[in-house]
């Protein structure tokens, strides 16, 4: 029997619909859920197997209840199986409601009285379907324009600025709380002795060359005093960290070996020298800072 979709097209169809659906709702990181789960490889192997079964199955049920028929009823079913697509009772009926197409026998009826040079115009009726699209078109028209009109509703360009200055919101909310991604205007004074330690550690492989162990200064400037040349407090010692010192002969930029969380703690334990006082420190430059308003991260 003819059936509109060949077994060979509608067995790879389905297996695959069924495939792409496992690995869209199945989370499997970056590897396939087939790879990474051996139970839906084999549940697919099973959905294969029973889908070309069942194909087999119909087809010879198809088979057998076309032997059973009379010669008469395979004549009807021949004829039927050879019909068009475009022929079939079903696709007139549909084509029928969805145009409100006149027979040709009626054309008569439809003939208006206008000739343009031999050719004639027929009252056809519009299609419901461009009707009803002409409807809807009319309704939105309406209900667009009592709500971005009338009501005075956000356009595209108010939503676009109002998401945008939602997200600088979101996103000063979430560097308040990220490590890696603060600047000097959120990092904030450590003081637990851990971070502490940390930051002498880092301040040995990185800094001492210049500043000495003790901070007491040396190509650079002296670490424990009260003057500075670019600002004390945590929030300049880290932009100056992030952004490196004077032109010319200041000292480079950290922001590409350090991570901010790493900065913060070198900071932090460089402000926790002042007034260590190391022996034969180098003398003080700058001016001196005094701290207002210090922020402590609590713990």
């Amino acid at each position: 029997m003819k059936k509109l979709i060949p077994a060979y097209v509608r067995v790879p169809v389905i297996f695959f619909a069924v495939f792409m659906a496992m690995e869209y709702f199945i989370d499997s990181g970056d590897r396939p859920a087939f790879i990474k789960f051996p139970m839906v490889s084999v549940f697919l192997f099973v959905f294969l197997f029973l889908l070309i079964a069942i194909e087999i199955t119909v087809s010879a049920v198809d088979n057998i209840t076309y032997q059973l028929l009379t010669e008469e009823q395979k004549a009807q079913l021949n004829l039927a199986s050879d019909l068009s697509f475009k022929d079939s009772e079903w696709y007139k009926k549909l084509m029928t409601k969805l145009t409100k197409t006149e027979s040709l026998d009626n054309e008569d009826q439809l003939l208006l009285d206008h000739d343009y040079d031999g050719i004639k115009e027929l009252d056809n009726n519009l299609p419901p379907w461009w009707v009803y699209l002409f409807y809807a078109c009319i309704i939105f028209g309406v209900v667009y324009m009592v709500r971005f009109e009338v009501l005075g509703a956000d356009n595209q360009e108010m939503e676009l600025k109002k998401e945008v200055a939602q997200a600088k919101i979101d996103i000063a909310e979430y560097m308040k709380t990220a490590p890696d991604m603060m600047d000097e205007k959120t990092v904030t004074l450590l003081t637990d002795p851990a971070d502490l330690a940390a930051g002498k550690e880092i301040f040995t492989t990185n800094c001492a060359a210049c500043h000495r162990a003790d901070g007491g200064g040396q190509i650079g400037p002296n670490l424990t005093d009260d003057q500075w040349i670019l600002g004390g407090g945590i929030k300049n010692v880290f932009h100056t960290l992030v952004n490196g010192g004077r032109d010319g002969k200041g000292m480079i930029s950290w922001k590409g070996t350090l991570k901010p969380k790493e900065m913060q703690k070198v900071a932090s334990y460089i402000l926790s020298l002042k007034g260590s006082n190391p022996p034969d420190a180098k003398a003080p430059e700058g001016e001196v800072w005094v701290e207002e308003n210090v922020t402590v991260a609590v713990k």
